[in-house]
């Protein structure tokens, strides 16, 4: 019974945040939609759980937490061995001792960010704190969403920034089913929340025949891995890249990119001044 209740959590969470990112991004056209789900979900919240989940809220939208190699993947802290064990159970909710936030195991098959962790003296900045030359393709051949998100997603795999591919695309497109992440002007943001084990990590591929996405033509596809506890840095984020590529000269830099090199460099140059 409490495993049903932590799975209705877990999607209220998700579903609080793509409304979130829908008022960061959105037309507001989806909002009704949005809140008829959400209000269905606490309908199915038993009231002591429900009262748990509205106290957390008031202080973050965040009010759910991955165990993630023994710890809490908000805030950082080891979980006891003996909770960790009943967070793994789920027999009833466990709160981290630290933020107090609700505490549930991630799956076993679940894609993971196995990225190389950054040295303390790392020089990287901006963009290439979350991406890489290598992330990015001039020429994504895709024609549909679910191709697109596949390549970009076994890229990441190839490269060893996250494990499980398969798990990535299949978790990406269950977050497509909620609402399309096409945001118009040729762009698109697929995602996965809760992909911990390092930082948030996102592949880049330019289609210039442009890909049919929900009845939109996307020619920029921006797959990113969000760890929980940087969602809303993210939308920082993609918000930023909007107001970079949104208007066609925005984007022309991305299609006229002749090669890998020339991709990664007007990236680069487009978003430094909202990515310190």
């Amino acid at each position: 019974m409490m495993k049903s209740q932590l799975n209705n959590l877990r999607q209220l969470q998700e579903l609080v945040l793509i409304r979130d990112e829908h008022h960061q991004t959105g037309d507001g056209s989806h909002l009704d939609k949005l809140n008829d789900s959400i209000d269905s979900l606490m309908q199915k919240l038993e009231p002591q759980v429900a009262g748990l989940y509205n106290r957390l809220y008031k202080k973050s939208h965040i009010v759910l937490a991955a165990m993630s190699n023994g710890c809490c993947s908000v805030c950082g802290m080891q979980v006891p061995i003996a909770q960790s064990q009943q967070v793994r159970l789920a027999q009833h909710l466990v709160t981290c001792s630290s933020c107090g936030r609700i505490l549930f195991a991630t799956d076993a098959d679940a894609a993971q960010n196995v990225a190389e962790k950054p040295d303390r003296d790392d020089p990287r900045t901006g963009i290439s704190r979350f991406s890489a030359e290598e992330l990015v393709l001039t020429d994504l051949k895709a024609e549909t969403k679910a191709e697109a998100i596949e390549v970009l997603a076994k890229l990441m795999e190839q490269h060893h920034f996250i494990s499980n591919a398969d798990s990535l695309v299949a978790a990406a497109m269950d977050r497509e089913a909620v609402l399309s992440t096409a945001l118009g002007n040729g762009l698109a943001f697929p995602h996965v929340r809760g992909v911990e084990g390092g930082g948030l990590t996102f592949a880049m591929g330019v289609s210039k025949k442009g890909i049919d996405w929900d009845g939109e033509t996307v020619h920029a596809v921006f797959l990113s891995a969000i760890p929980v506890a940087v969602s809303a840095f993210y939308l920082r984020l993609m918000s930023g890249i909007v107001q970079s590529f949104s208007k066609k000269d925005g984007l022309d830099t991305l299609l006229d990119a002749g090669d890998q090199a020339s991709l990664w460099r007007a990236l680069v140059k487009a978003t430094r001044h909202f990515v310190k």
